[in-house]
């Protein structure tokens, strides 16, 4: 994997055993069968929580805060999936002790979470996973779309299953003359973010409406949160959507081969979705990992759609206290045991060369 900082590039290692499996996530029982650590009771520290923000990574979090609260009995951790752009406002507004955002923070952004901070806002990616397209059309397995004509269906331009784009995309398939349900997120989402980006990126005669949180394209019907993404999918037939790996997984969802760059129509695994994070590059500097995603990779077998989910936090908070309490649960999902709990829940661990500058960038928290 190629990071790179300000021109100077460091090969990272891929670990070969990620795993994008999901099992679901029973968030009440006690059983740790991941097989991964949980804190000692020497490294804890206590104190109230909350947070909030992306729902990609719910699944992740709800296992964290299991494991962490079991082992560091004076933690208290609240972590609400209400979307990245309500976590990055709770944040800014002092209703978050930290936010999950699934893209880095833009540059209003940036400056409001600054000021409430009275010191930099860090963006530090702790949770990476690939996008997945879902659909439901009876009948129809195994179908892959282009960017072009993903573009066209979300922007309304292709209304019909039986479209001849794609039906020459999927020539094998019957498709039928049903009328394309295009679901989309109705919460701000940086999984709305990542997946405009590379339509915008990919599909750039196609997709004029550049990317965002909000979804812009006309049409299409709204779903709040990933949870109610993957809900609307499995109901409705003839529909399609995106959403993360994890929820495409847990609710048992057709998942579509994408086109890449190099012009192959990649089905979603470990293997093809780690080449296009192979390919992430590190913008940020001192102790801000903002990644670049290449989501237009023309690296041979890999899956475009890719997304990391940062952990937004203070440099130095106010409440030092409070600092310590943010620091140390982040010392736990930064950690290789915490990393190690994400293989059996549809998310890719972090490449061990980015986790350990993950895990310097909590040290710095105070």
């Amino acid at each position: 994997m190629k990071f790179q900082r300000s021109g100077l590039v460091a090969g990272i290692a891929l670990t070969a055993t990620i795993a994008l499996t999901a099992c679901g996530s029973d968030n009440d029982s006690g059983d740790n069968s991941t097989g991964a650590a949980a804190p000692s009771a020497g490294t804890c520290v206590g104190g109230t929580l909350a947070a909030q923000g992306s729902s990609a990574q719910k699944n992740a979090m709800d296992e964290w805060i299991k494991a962490y609260k079991a082992a560091c009995a004076d933690s208290n951790i609240d972590y609400q999936g209400t979307g990245s752009g309500a976590g990055i406002k709770a944040f800014t507004s002092g209703l978050a002790d930290f936010a999950g955002s699934d893209s880095a923070l833009k540059e209003d952004e940036q400056k409001a979470a600054d000021a409430k901070c009275g010191s930099t806002a860090l963006n530090l990616p702790m949770v990476t996973g690939p996008i997945a397209v879902v659909y439901n059309v009876a009948g129809s397995d195994g179908l892959q779309f282009s960017a072009s004509t993903l573009a066209k269906i979300f922007a309304g331009k292709i209304t019909k299953w039986n479209d001849p784009a794609i039906a020459a995309e999927n020539t094998s398939a019957k498709l039928p003359a049903a009328t394309i349900e295009a679901v989309h997120r109705a919460d701000e989402s940086g999984t709305t973010d990542n997946f405009t980006k590379y339509l915008s990126k990919a599909a750039e005669a196609d997709w004029t409406y550049d990317h965002a949180k909000a979804w812009a394209a006309p049409g299409g019907t709204g779903a709040n949160k990933s949870d109610g993404v993957a809900a609307k999918i499995k109901s409705t037939p003839n529909t399609i959507s995106y959403v993360e790996l994890s929820f495409a997984e847990n609710s048992s969802l057709q998942t579509a081969k994408v086109k890449n760059g190099a012009g192959e129509f990649t089905e979603l695994t470990a293997e093809s979705a780690g080449k296009t994070i192979e390919g992430a590059t590190v913008k940020g500097t001192g102790n801000d990992l903002t990644l670049d995603i290449d989501y237009n990779t023309k690296t041979a077998g890999a899956y475009p759609i890719v997304l990391a989910t940062y952990e937004i936090v203070c440099t130095k908070y106010a409440d030092a206290a409070k600092g310590k309490s943010v620091q140390g649960f982040l010392k736990y999902t930064a950690s290789a045991e915490g990393q190690s709990k994400l293989k059996d829940l549809g998310y890719a661990p972090l490449p061990e060369t980015v986790r350990a500058k993950v895990a310097t960038s909590v040290a710095a928290i105070s």
